[in-house]
């Protein structure tokens, strides 16, 4: 779901209108970023969270995050159950700079929270119960989960999923890379919500204003010093 709210967070005791961050922040930026930062912000998903349960390797991390972040899906969630990490020689290229992630411990709250939030959970995994992706309907707030290189998702969350999925693979081999799998899934999503929605966004005029700001800060490198210093002549006059 959308993960702003009117006041924007500057630090842990300060907020900031969203509005006043437009006023302020927007001007200083070139005219080339103001119309990339405006396309992007209107082509938007939250309705749809990807979920990188127990992955191993943070180069299929950050691939996934720069394939979704480029079709649009901007809502991030990284389970992080394994003790080892395998560091990345991959960047993400800049994509997590404009993508929100939340990095949770353990499967059992996060799945809460998305359950919450009203997402249908769809795992990707060869279970002798799983239908092939075509045949779910993407339309609806779905979080979808790729899991671990070696295991793949947990038992834990096959049992929480509402469905479980797979990309139909007529050849001898049974499964796709992580990030080759996020590619293709997250892909046939975009255009499994255009054709049943008409878009794949999902954000509202005002949510869009709110992006602007949130980029136009992301974008600003001093823009939190910028805007306290403006919050503070303020309270003082």
């Amino acid at each position: 779901m959308f993960p702003f709210a009117r006041q924007l967070r500057l630090n842990d005791s300060l907020e900031v209108d969203y509005q006043v961050v437009l006023q302020t922040i927007w001007p200083l930026l070139t005219n080339e970023r103001k119309e990339k930062i405006e396309r992007v912000a209107q082509k938007r998903c939250y309705d749809v969270a990807v979920v990188l349960e127990g992955i191993y390797d943070r180069g299929n991390i950050s691939a996934v995050m720069r394939t979704g972040e480029g079709l649009g899906f901007a809502q991030f969630h990284v389970i992080e159950t394994q003790e080892k990490f395998k560091e990345a020689n991959r960047v993400t290229q800049g994509a997590d700079k404009w993508v929100e992630v939340r990095k949770w411990k353990s499967t059992t709250p996060c799945v809460a929270e998305l359950k919450k939030q009203g997402y249908q959970i769809v795992a990707t995994t060869l279970q002798p119960h799983s239908k092939p992706i075509g045949e779910i309907d993407f339309s609806r707030p779905t979080a979808l989960v790729l899991g671990n290189e070696k295991q793949g998702v947990s038992d834990e969350m096959i049992r929480a999923s509402d469905h479980c999925a797979i990309i139909p693979m007529p050849g001898f081999v049974q499964s796709f890379n992580i990030s080759v799998a996020g590619a293709l899934s997250l892909y046939h999503i975009m255009q499994d919500r255009q054709k049943r929605r008409g878009q794949n966004e999902d954000v509202s005029a005002e949510q869009i204003e709110i992006l602007k700001a949130v980029y136009a800060m992301r974008t600003q490198d001093s823009s939190k010093e910028i805007l306290i210093e403006k919050l503070n002549r303020q309270s003082l006059a």
